[in-house]
């Protein structure tokens, strides 16, 4: 293999005496470069922005989830103190949910309510404004609102209904009762102490936090709750967490996890970069057909020197092997310039936020980047392998020249 590679790097800095075929291994060199760099910015790209919608996810969702089928739980506290008692897990809360109509002065918008222990939520969740909800917490100046009961809400949903901090809004909840008139719903007033901002609309202009036992009077549901929430240490071990606790409870009850609540979108997310992965490869497969024409007139071009390497006692194989491998150093040559070019721009990208996103249109103000160095080598090994197959074609055409008629004729 020596011998091959000896030769295989003579023809690789030989000056050609054809300007076309420089032109053309420049090109493809180039070409290799172009595609591999633009596979590590947009994998890194794409990475980043799973990594922030999931961390963002993270910090407003529960990452397990206790309940039972169509019915609510009367023994929420036997659940929560059991998961407490599991190991791995960071903290655990009751939760009871119920979709609702807000009303202010001037507008209503629907809300999905969710009442919840704030101390224990507190803990589980990344919401600073869940303390606010506590009783100790500082009270509206306000004497008329200080007497009801709190809320905080997603920022973009308090900007829907025209809320600041210490307004006053009306919860209307379909646990009404019947009446002389017909069908009363119940309704009730509260007073906004606090917001939150996720970013994701999805929370932002839908969600709005109670304490517990109000959530659970707006229910009817005194004593019950729709559901546990519990925070782990570890994300992926919420499946074997989840089958343990539920286990320990009965067959009547269930758990979900963080990934089968957002399987749609974290599958999406998958599915949109698998396809950006094959677009782009096509521009290293385009290159690589560069490749092979530069070997294809590389070989035109030393058919004399192949003859006479031919009746030196070279074999056809090792012919072959020159070839792959010129094509290989082709290959490595763009490779590693585009692995060096993609993860510099990554790295730039992530320590100086050098393209920005306008912050009024998407949650983030800058492209994200999370490049992992499995990502990096996939890369770079999927575009050796094309480099190689693109040099099998002539390797092979160089290899059945026959060297008497070569010298005959040449």
């Amino acid at each position: 293999m020596r011998f091959e590679l000896f030769i295989s790097r003579r023809y690789f800095k030989s000056k050609p005496k054809r300007t076309i075929l420089s032109m053309i291994t420049l090109l493809s060199i180039i070409g290799v470069a172009i595609g591999v760099t633009a596979l590590i910015v947009v994998i890194g790209v794409m990475s980043g922005f799973e990594s922030d919608l999931k961390s963002r996810i993270m910090g407003i969702e529960a990452h397990l989830i206790i309940d039972r089928d169509e019915r609510p739980l009367d023994d929420y506290g036997k659940i929560v103190a059991l998961a407490e008692q599991t190991p791995g897990v960071q903290s655990a809360w009751p939760v009871e949910e119920l979709q609702v109509m807000l009303r202010s002065d001037a507008r209503v918008s629907g809300a999905l309510i969710k009442g919840v222990d704030p101390a224990a939520a507190a803990k589980g969740l990344q919401l600073q404004s869940l303390n606010k909800l506590l009783p100790a917490a500082d009270a509206p100046s306000d004497p008329a609102s200080a007497q009801l009961p709190p809320m905080i809400m997603g920022r973009d949903l308090a900007r829907n209904l025209g809320l600041v901090q210490g307004d006053t809004v009306y919860v209307v909840s379909p646990k009404g009762s019947l009446a002389p008139v017909g069908f009363v719903p119940y309704m009730k007033r509260f007073v906004v102490v606090d917001f939150f901002q996720t970013g994701m609309y999805e929370y932002d202009g839908s969600l709005a936090f109670l304490r517990l036992e109000d959530a659970q009077a707006l229910s009817h549901a005194r004593g019950t709750a729709s559901a546990v929430e519990i925070r782990v240490r570890r994300i992926f071990d919420t499946a074997v967490m989840g089958r343990r606790i539920v286990a320990q409870l009965g067959e009547t009850y269930r758990f979900r996890d963080w990934m089968q609540l957002n399987k749609n979108l974290f599958s999406a997310l998958k599915l949109e970069k698998a396809a950006m992965f094959i677009t782009l490869t096509l521009i290293t497969l385009v290159a690589t057909f560069s490749i092979t024409s530069s070997l294809v007139m590389l070989v035109l071009e030393k058919i004399k020197a192949i003859a006479i390497l031919r009746t030196m006692g070279a074999t056809a194989k090792s012919i072959k092997w020159i070839f792959v491998m010129q094509g290989l150093l082709i290959g490595m040559i763009g490779t590693g310039t585009g692995v060096i070019l993609g993860t510099g721009l990554c790295y730039l990208q992530r320590a100086y936020k050098l393209i920005r996103l306008p912050g009024d249109v998407y949650y983030i103000t800058a492209l994200p980047i999370d490049l992992k160095l499995t990502d990096v080598a996939i890369v770079a090994v999927s575009a050796l392998l094309i480099c190689f197959l693109a040099t099998l074609y002539p390797a092979q055409q160089a290899s059945r020249f026959d060297p008497v008629e070569v010298i005959r004729y040449g």
